[in-house]
């Protein structure tokens, strides 16, 4: 399917961070645009206000009746997180439309494009958002489909004039491999996904194939210590090519210096706390330079950044401080819980974790229970299951008897609202890709007048 032939675009599931993003791509670029979620959120009604048509009931009456008809520039779009006996999937499966994964439809739109490809189980927002963030602020500019929503321009998509597309690569369901990019970026590779890999060895694996999918005189840029060969090495620490020195905490801000083979940046500001946000900062900082930004205007992109939606955003700052974040892998709460510690050692530290996925909560229980012993309290949510079904035996209960924090509870969303109304914590951190976000408002408005 060519490009340019889209003149309709229907997105099943278009309420997902990845799938909205190609909404607003579509309907920019002037596409009738609809689609269904099964859910209402701030980003589905942000949708609907951008005049993009969206319905929360999974029905065929639903669905418009220019979708009903035989239409060669009508693509249909969907996200593997819709369960295969959802009404309107069928429909256009045996209407025989043209329907394509949301990770097909980016190699759709970044072929012929120069593609920076972010890939990783963990810090690939951040660091794609990053980068965008210095090719827009350095007026460089770029196309760029990220997998959260940029605080710098409140939105997970941004529209450049040029050939330069960013693109967050997502390792679930082998996606990423839909993409050929010019310039790679591999943040981590940790075991994740294990319902769709089977084992840590077939995740490594698939990163390989990633890599071995840039293109002819392309460039891998690469977390040192990760299994890859003839990439930039870069980390926050060590002898990796690309690194930082001299990192402390300057005004409540991490500042360090870049080195790589070639020149040296002093006195980066990076606004985003901890060294795992250092590393990020690294890795989109040889990114940049591969594309010949100069290195006073990316210093000057990187102090002036305000982050992702999700990634350790203040949510309130006073009496109490209240932190969210969408941390769902044992190594994202890890470096989250040690950002909270690092800026606010004198403070206790208050953890409210949704875990997400029943075979993740099964793969990674130990790892959990480790991490979120770090906290002086931990409320724990029941499991979110998103596309799954119940596993026989897996809860939260398989990580909180394993904790060993002062306090901990496990309770559902209401009575930790409860809990937090009477404990006004000083230090409120809550973590999870599930629905925890909806206790985000209530939260801020118990804490608010703390």
């Amino acid at each position: 399917m060519e490009l340019n032939n889209i003149k309709r675009v229907y997105l099943i599931g278009i309420g997902g961070i990845g799938m909205s993003a190609l909404a607003r791509y579509f309907h920019k670029r002037g596409c009738s645009v609809e689609g269904y979620d099964r859910t209402q959120t701030p980003l589905t009604d942000s949708l609907r206000e951008e005049s993009i048509e969206v319905t929360y009931v999974d029905s065929v009456d639903e669905i418009s009746p220019a979708f009903r008809t035989d239409d060669p520039s009508a693509l249909i779009i969907y996200t593997p997180a819709i369960p295969g006996s959802s009404a309107i999937l069928n429909y256009f499966r045996s209407k025989g439309a043209i329907l394509k994964k949301r990770s097909e439809v980016l190699g759709i739109i970044s072929r012929g494009m120069y593609t920076v490809a972010v890939a990783g189980t963990h810090g690939k927002t951040t660091t794609s958002t990053l980068i965008a963030h210095v090719l827009t602020h350095s007026n460089f500019g770029c196309t760029a489909f990220l997998g959260g929503i940029s605080s710098n321009y409140d939105t997970n998509v941004l529209f450049g004039t040029n050939n330069v597309v960013v693109v967050e690569a997502d390792e679930y369901d082998r996606s990423f491999l839909t993409l050929h990019p010019d310039v790679a970026v591999v943040t981590s590779m940790d075991a994740d996904h294990l319902d769709i890999y089977g084992s840590a060895d077939k995740v490594n694996e698939s990163f390989r194939m990633f890599a071995g999918q840039i293109k002819e005189n392309g460039k891998l840029i690469c977390k040192n210590g990760l299994a890859l060969d003839g990439g930039i090495s870069y980390s926050a620490s060590g002898d990796a090519v690309a690194r930082a020195v001299n990192v402390r905490i300057e005004n409540g801000c991490f500042v360090f210096d870049f080195i790589n083979d070639e020149l040296e940046i002093k006195d980066i500001q990076m606004p985003l706390p901890g060294l795992h946000n250092v590393e990020n900062a690294v890795g989109a900082i040889q990114a940049a330079l591969l594309l010949s930004i100069s290195p006073q205007k990316i210093k000057a992109a990187i102090a002036a950044f305000k982050g992702v939606k999700r990634r350790f955003e203040y949510i309130v700052r006073g009496t109490s401080i209240y932190i969210d974040d969408y941390a769902h892998h044992p190594e994202e709460l890890r470096a989250c819980l040690s950002a909270a510690r690092q800026l606010y050692p004198d403070k206790k530290l208050t953890v409210i974790f949704q875990p997400h996925l029943y075979s993740r909560t099964r793969d990674f229980a130990e790892g959990f229970a480790e991490v979120l012993s770090i906290a002086d309290e931990l409320i724990l949510l029941d499991i979110y299951p998103a596309r799954e079904l119940p596993i026989p035996g897996v809860s939260s209960a398989i990580i909180f008897d394993r904790v060993s924090s002062s306090f901990k509870k496990q309770c559902s969303k209401e009575e930790a609202l409860v809990l937090v109304e009477s404990k006004r914590p000083e230090l409120l951190l809550t973590a999870g890709a599930g629905d925890i976000d909806t206790m985000v408002e209530p939260l801020k408005k118990i804490l608010s007048n703390a």
